[in-house]
């Protein structure tokens, strides 16, 4: 097999966009045979935010992993990760050019910390380049992303570990398995919430940011001007680089509760209502979000409300004791949680609690030794469970954006069929009603029941007769990249 250089990487990259490179040629990782115990994996961090510092930082201290190289778009995080690095190791290679980075042979294995947009593409550019992947989540910014990476982690045989850390999670683990067993009796319906304040993100004339690559940053998507105050973090609320909250916190949420439901295929069909009230900015998500999956066993419906409690308090509602969580309301009682979990009966009172330690740890861990032993069958969420978590966050939000607005017993009706779902819609409205909303002159946007293919990667059909609107639908199932930021129908 004939090597690929560094050089010749970097120059179908430029000509093409990586996840144009053959199959043939392609330098197999180190880490294709297993190695030393007391060998370090060599690590690159793409994105160095918030989550990615955090990474950046806790590899960077342990005795089996180096971090070697560290990539972002903004020169100011560089120079931070740099200094940081500084002092605990050789100073690692640094760049602005995540291209660069996954050309080095030094490399074994990514971390991708970046917007929503760039995941599945730096993720398949990875695989492609022998290097395995530890991508945060959700794992893709469309429904198509997911199938691709998943055909280019087993092409290229690479370990590829999605960032649900809850997977890994002790407590939760323990709760569940619990009421599996049936202490609980039979499972009714199970509630995602996240329910936490989000401001408004502000709106003024378009702009572009100064000191970064503004293209490189907008990559797949179009090179449109902001709108927003800033540019790091907001892009959750824009369609083209994020996936709104469902598609930020939600995610986990929604990874739980697939397990709760014991299902790895897809619900049978999915419906979203929603919209943004209150804050004027220039945010394109909603911030008032119920989503409803009619699963075979009991419905999941996933609530996201970033309006606090009432006007002027800074604390959200809770719901069962609950902002942030998954509770799964059973015959007799219910579990809460998400770190750890509790077992309560129908009154409320605490029957057995479940002690977690977040997972992080251990699902860095399950994914280092993956690496290690190129046993991917052992990974905690490998990307057939990524792609079908984010596309539960995915066909959520399609189903919200080919909607309409709707009066509150036209949405009524539509959720008839899942009771659970509509009395969450009532007190959902009710939230807002708290707030001034006027929901006659402001209406909530129902969107259209939408039956899903069993393989995870697209809609069969949507429950109205309207084609235009289920080829709507369906584009925005795989929309389209911008060249050459762009993963290619055969990876």
């Amino acid at each position: 097999m004939k090597a690929i250089t560094r050089r010749s990487f970097l120059n179908r990259t430029a000509v093409t966009g990586l996840g144009l490179f053959a199959a043939r040629g392609l330098r197999p990782s180190t880490w294709a045979a297993s190695a030393g115990a007391n060998d370090a994996i060599r690590i690159g961090v793409i994105g160095l935010g918030g989550k990615g510092w955090q990474h950046m930082k806790l590899l960077s201290r342990r005795k089996d992993t180096r971090v070697v190289a560290v990539c972002d778009l903004d020169p100011k995080n560089l120079a931070r990760a740099r200094d940081e690095l500084a002092g605990d190791q050789v100073a690692p290679f640094a760049t602005t050019d995540a291209r660069q980075l996954l050309a080095r042979d030094d490399v074994d294995a990514v971390f991708v910390v970046t917007g929503n947009h760039w995941h599945a593409l730096l993720s398949v550019w990875a695989c492609q380049a022998g290097k395995d992947v530890y991508v945060e989540k959700p794992m893709t910014h469309t429904v198509w992303e997911g199938r691709k990476l998943i055909e280019a982690a087993a092409k290229y045989r690479r370990v590829v570990q999605v960032g649900t850390q809850y997977r890994s999670e002790s407590g939760l683990a323990a709760g569940i398995q619990w009421l599996h067993e049936g202490h609980l009796g039979k499972l009714k319906h199970v509630h995602c919430l996240y329910l936490a304040r989000r401001g408004s993100i502000g709106r003024r004339r378009p702009w572009y940011p100064d000191g970064i690559d503004y293209d490189m940053f907008c990559g797949p998507t179009p090179v449109v001007p902001l709108e927003r105050d800033k540019l790091h973090y907001d892009w959750h609320w824009s369609w083209a680089t994020g996936n709104g909250e469902i598609g930020n916190n939600g995610v986990h949420l929604l990874d739980i509760a697939r397990r709760i439901v014991r299902s790895e295929a897809p619900p049978r069909r999915v419906l979203g209502v929603g919209g943004r009230f209150v804050v004027d900015d220039v945010a394109e998500t909603p911030n008032t979000h119920l989503a409803v999956y009619d699963y075979p066993a009991a419905p999941v419906i996933f609530e996201a409300r970033a309006l606090p409690a009432k006007p002027d308090v800074s604390y959200s509602d809770q719901i069962n004791g609950t902002r942030v969580g998954v509770v799964a309301h059973c015959e007799g009682g219910y579990i809460a949680g998400l770190v750890g979990c509790a077992a309560y009966d129908p009154s409320g009172k605490v029957i057995q609690k479940f002690g977690g330690d977040g997972g992080g740890a251990t699902h860095l861990n399950n994914f280092l030794a993956a690496v290690r032993s190129r046993r991917a069958q052992d990974l905690a969420a490998p990307p057939e469970i990524g792609h079908g978590s984010a596309g539960l966050c995915h066909f959520g939000n399609i189903s919200l954006r080919v909607g309409a607005p709707a009066a509150p017993a036209e949405i009524e009706k539509a959720l008839e069929p899942v009771p659970a779902a509509m009395a969450m819609n009532r007190a959902m409205m009710a939230h807002l009603g708290v707030h001034g909303v006027d929901l006659a002159k402001q209406p909530l946007t129902l969107g259209t029941w939408l039956d899903l293919e069993p393989s995870w990667d697209g809609i069969a059909q949507i429950g109205a007769a309207n084609p235009a609107l289920l080829e709507r639908a369906r584009y925005l199932v795989h929309e389209v990249q911008r060249p050459p930021f762009a993963i290619p129908e055969v990876v």
